[in-house]
C-alpha cells in the first residue's frame, strides 16, 4: 500500500507512532485524530475503522517483506539439503530492507508485530494469514524439511518463543550495542547483532536429541 501525501499521509504516520508507543488496545480512534488534528470522518474516509487502519499500517511493511521472504526460501529449497539456521537467514535480508522502507523500519514493523499478539489482534492475524498464507506454509514446512524429526505443535511454540527472542535483539539493539562496546571495545551494528541471534535461535527451535533419548530410555 502506497500511502499519498496530505491527511492520509499524517493520519497514517501518527497512528504507527501511536500503535508503537502505546499498543492498539491503548490507542483510540480519538487519540488518532487529536494527534493528527483531523476528525472522525477523515480517518474512516481514508482507511474505515481501526482494524482496516492497523491491517493497512501492517501491510505497508507486508508487502515489501513477504515476496522477498517467499523468493529466498524457495530458491532454498532447491539444495538437496538445510539447516533451521538456513531457514532463519531468508528472513534476515528482506528485514532488513525494511529499513531502507521507512527510518528504523525493521524495528518498527517487530514492534507492531509484538503488539498484534500482546494486545490479542485476531482480526491482524486473519489478515496475515489470508493474504500472506503461502509463505507462511512454506516457512512452516521448510522448518519441518530442516528438522524433520519435530512436531507441528512444539515447532509452533518454539516459532513464537524465537519471535519474541529476535524481536527483543532487533528492538534493544542500541542498548545491546552499548552494553558490548563497554566490555569489549567493539561496536555492533543491527547486521551483526542479527547474526549473533540467529544461531541462537537456532538451537531453540531444534529438537532436543538427548532429551528425547532420557525420555525413550526412562519409557524402557
Amino acid at each position: 500500500m502506497k500511502v499519498k501525501s496530505g491527511t492520509k499521509e499524517k493520519i497514517f504516520n501518527i497512528a504507527q507512532t501511536l500503535f508503537i508507543e502505546r499498543g492498539y488496545n491503548n490507542t483510540s480512534l480519538r487519540d488518532i485524530t487529536q494527534r493528527a488534528d483531523v476528525n472522525l470522518a477523515a480517518v474512516n474516509y481514508h482507511f474505515g475503522d481501526k482494524n482496516s487502519l492497523v491491517q493497512a499500517i501492517l501491510d505497508d511493511y507486508l508487502v515489501h517483506l513477504m515476496p522477498q521472504v517467499h523468493g529466498q526460501l524457495e530458491q532454498l529449497n532447491l539444495r538437496a539439503s538445510y539447516s533451521v539456521e538456513d531457514v532463519l537467514n531468508t528472513i534476515k535480508s528482506p528485514l532488513l530492507g525494511l529499513n531502507k522502507l521507512h527510518p528504523n523500519g525493521m524495528a518498527s514493523f517487530l514492534l507492531l508485530i509484538a503488539s498484534g499478539y500482546s494486545d490479542v489482534q485476531g482480526h491482524l492475524r486473519w489478515f496475515i494469514v489470508n493474504h500472506y498464507g503461502k509463505t507462511l506454509e512454506l516457512f512452516k514446512l521448510s522448518m519441518l524439511t530442516a528438522n524433520p524429526s519435530i512436531d507441528e505443535e512444539p515447532l509452533f511454540w518454539r516459532l513464537h518463543f524465537a519471535l519474541g527472542a529476535f524481536v527483543f535483539a532487533t528492538v534493544s539493539s542500541k542498548a545491546l550495542n552499548e552494553i558490548a562496546a563497554s566490555q569489549f571495545d567493539r561496536d555492533s551494528d543491527l547486521l551483526n547483532i542479527i547474526e549473533q541471534a540467529i544461531p541462537y535461535i537456532s538451537a531453540g527451535l531444534e529438537t532436543d536429541n538427548k532429551q528425547d533419548n532420557c525420555e525413550t530410555q526412562q519409557k524402557d
